[in-house]
């Protein structure tokens, strides 16, 4: 089994701003990446489970949301496990995004 990639995002929404914003945070961010396709997104209480595909291959993971942070995690099949450092980045980038408190 491969280890799974951890992504823990600060923010200071609280947990139900949070949840809004990232409920449909996935779809809008896998419609500006051609190549992602979110195969299954579902939510229970504060963790929301998916699946999405990219250049073919499928992921699986889940993000737990709590009041001061969100945490990330996917496993990545091996294909995939050359873009890790990519991927982390581009998910703490639009979390970041996602998360931060407008005036």
């Amino acid at each position: 089994m491969t280890k799974p990639l951890v992504v823990s995002i600060p923010h200071s929404l609280g947990r139900e701003e949070a949840m809004r914003r990232l409920k449909t945070g996935l779809s809008r961010a896998a419609s500006s990446v051609p190549m992602l396709t979110v195969d299954e997104e579902r939510w229970e209480d504060n963790r929301m489970i998916f699946r999405v595909r990219a250049l073919g291959q499928g992921a699986a993971g889940h993000v737990d949301v709590a009041d001061d942070h969100v945490q990330v995690e996917v496993v990545l099949p091996w294909l995939l496990q050359r873009f890790a450092e990519a991927a982390q980045a581009a998910i703490r980038s639009r979390g970041q995004l996602l998360l931060t408190k407008k005036n």
